[in-house]
């Protein structure tokens, strides 16, 4: 992995600003690489030394510099001509840069695996930025004056020259309310992000005074809605293509690493359970011992579980027993509450889930360094078939849609709340069960004023007609995005790289392609996952269908209530900068044991601490 940060400044030397920008990039990488001509800089801080990540071609005035690990580099050589002696020497970046000399603004679409990158063309005054499929890497950008400045973070493009600080309004009505905002937006006005599988390409023209003029243009150069649909296939065929992909996936993932260095997640679930098998295998094919595990459950001590816990620990164990994995356990403390929040919730990801910290502090005390996360999964490959049921009913299929109903045992009720009520206004059911929030809930910890002045830029309820189309739906909500930042900006700090084998594209596309009947299978969802998993999750985790987790949820509710008295005592003895924009009244209120623990909030409220800049 490395960190990278550009920039165009119009009429002046970029070195000292690119230099700046170099010093903000996080991961304290070893190895820092830079290139200047004019008014043009390229860097990178790598975190392993010799990864070549800034790269170029100066005879045909081509510089480079990505954050990328390829999946496809055998077939990428066969088709640039590498030769098979040369392979191995050739890294990543080069491969891209050569791409980029052969297919040019479509070589985003030949490239499979995680990359961020961008390539300055000379000959004609051409910026060209591209994001993976699922937007794995990182990549902010600012548009000052006729300039451009870029990163893997948000602090080195704030640092740039003539790139503002200050927030977005909307964007803050949007995160306070706890919704996602567009793919574009971060919570700073100057500042903004690739979407995944996009491309920003940057010209500077002549004009007509003399001077320059940038022109700009952004191209989507993935479009899941596109694939093709596959013709029909045995489930054994279906199922042994899914594993042969997962297992692509994990391995790709695992390559280069040291094996000492991988750990994966694991939950019990089917996402992150089949990861840390097909990698503990894979790590004993190779001869080592499997990767460690991280849990977010508690350690247990001398007493045993409370029985409404155990299932949780039992799925984990069946796991580790099955393939000899180690597991680390931890849960937050109070303490770990307040370091959370002394982080700048306005930076993308920095808010991101209190039980990750405590797996990167294990992890980097054990010498990880890169994890391996099922982030994603329920979005596409382990999907549960949600949609099914309406597209049966609105292209005729009825009696099919009688026998899904029956093995499901779904009676009149559940028949009109699970198909007819999301047909008429998607939302109602939700708002009927008290899962939605109501109007005036939405912004309960925005200040009144301000919420008058700005209103949040809103999620749009979706109708879930069909399986594709909802996984296509999920895939770019923005949710997924959200996370993987937070990882990758929460990570760096530690040295540590996230990777997501159930977002690689491969395996997306396949799943995108199959027919519904593979994700919903009479009482059963994620059917494909289940099928696939087969000959490698064991029966307890392979067929449980509870997704509740009170062992790991309970821990984080009682450090928070722990953490009430120290963090009212900080809101009041001093009034933070960012306080015009919060309800300090009723988050106030809020901050009551007894009151919390009736109803506990914890996502609004640590959202609204984190802004204050705690």
């Amino acid at each position: 992995m490395a960190f990278i940060c550009g920039l165009r400044a119009a009429g002046r030397n970029g070195k000292a600003a690119l230099d700046a920008m170099l010093g903000a990039l996080g991961g304290g990488g070893p190895a820092q690489s830079a290139w200047q001509h004019g008014g043009i800089g390229l860097g990178c801080r790598e975190t392993v030394p010799g990864g070549s990540s800034l790269v170029a071609d100066l005879a045909a005035g081509l510089t480079l510099v990505a954050d990328a690990r390829l999946d496809n580099r055998d077939g990428l050589c066969d088709a640039l001509g590498v030769p098979a002696t040369e392979r191995r020497g050739v890294a990543d970046a080069q491969l891209i840069l050569r791409a980029w000399s052969l297919w040019g603004r479509d070589c985003p679409r030949h490239l499979l695996g995680d990359y961020a990158f961008a390539l300055w063309d000379a000959h004609r005054r051409l910026l060209y930025c591209a994001r993976d499929h699922a937007g794995t890497r990182p990549f902010y950008y600012a548009l000052p004056k006729d300039g451009v400045v870029f990163a893997s973070a948000v602090e080195p493009v704030l640092g740039a020259p003539d790139v503002e600080d200050a927030l977005d309004d909307a964007a803050v009505a949007t995160h306070l309310a706890s919704q996602h905002c567009s793919d574009t937006r971060t919570l700073f006005a100057a500042v903004r992000k690739l979407p995944p599988g996009h491309a920003l390409c940057l010209e500077w023209v002549p004009a007509a005074n003399g001077a320059t003029q940038r022109k700009m243009s952004l191209a989507r150069h993935w479009r899941p809605e596109s694939l093709p649909v596959a013709g029909p296939a045995s489930d054994d065929a279906c199922a042994e293509r899914f594993r042969y992909l997962l297992a692509e996936a994990v391995r790709d993932r695992m390559r280069g690493c040291d094996p000492d260095a991988v750990g994966t997640h694991l939950s019990g679930g089917l996402d992150s359970s089949s990861i840390a098998v097909v990698a503990a295998r894979e790590q004993r094919r190779r001869g080592r011992s499997p990767p460690l595990a991280f849990s977010w459950l508690p350690q247990l001590g001398p007493e045993p579980p409370k029985a409404e816990h155990r299932r949780e620990y039992a799925l984990i164990d069946a796991v580790c027993a099955q393939e000899g994995i180690e597991v680390a356990h931890g849960a937050p403390s109070a303490s770990d509450i307040l370091d959370v929040l002394r982080a700048d919730g306005a930076l993308p990801g920095i808010h991101g889930h209190v039980n990750e910290e405590i797996v990167q502090r294990h992890a980097a005390a054990r010498g990880v360094r890169v994890l391996l996360s099922g982030w994603g999964g329920d979005e596409c490959a382990s999907f549960n078939g949600r949609g099914h049921w309406q597209a049966l009913l609105l292209r005729g299929r009825w009696q099919r849609l009688a026998a899904e109903c029956r093995a499901q045992n779904a009676v009149a009720p559940r028949f009109l709340a699970h198909v007819m009520l999301p047909l008429l206004h998607p939302g109602l059911v939700p708002a009927l069960a008290g899962r939605r929030d109501r109007p005036n809930r939405k912004r309960w910890l925005i200040d009144p004023s301000f919420a008058r002045r700005v209103k949040p830029l809103g999620n749009r309820w979706h109708r879930d007609i069909g399986v594709r189309r909802t996984q296509i739906r999920l895939l770019q909500a923005g949710h997924l995005v959200d996370r993987i930042e937070g990882h990758a900006a929460s990570g760096a700090r530690r040295g540590i790289e996230y990777r997501y084998p159930l977002l690689d594209r491969r395996l997306l596309e396949f799943a995108l392609g199959l027919p519904p009947e593979q994700f919903r299978r009479g009482r059963w969802g994620r059917w494909l996952f289940r099928a696939g998993c087969g000959t490698l999750l064991p029966p307890a985790v392979r067929w449980n269908r509870l997704k509740a987790d009170p062992a790991r949820s309970e821990p984080l509710l009682d450090a928070f209530v722990e953490a009430f008295p120290a963090i009212r005592q900080h809101l009041l003895g001093r009034s933070p900068a960012r306080a015009p924009y919060v309800d300090m009244q009723r988050l106030l209120e809020r901050l009551d044991a007894a009151r919390f623990r009736a109803k506990p909030e914890p996502g609004p409220m640590m959202r609204a601490l984190q802004f204050l800049d705690f």
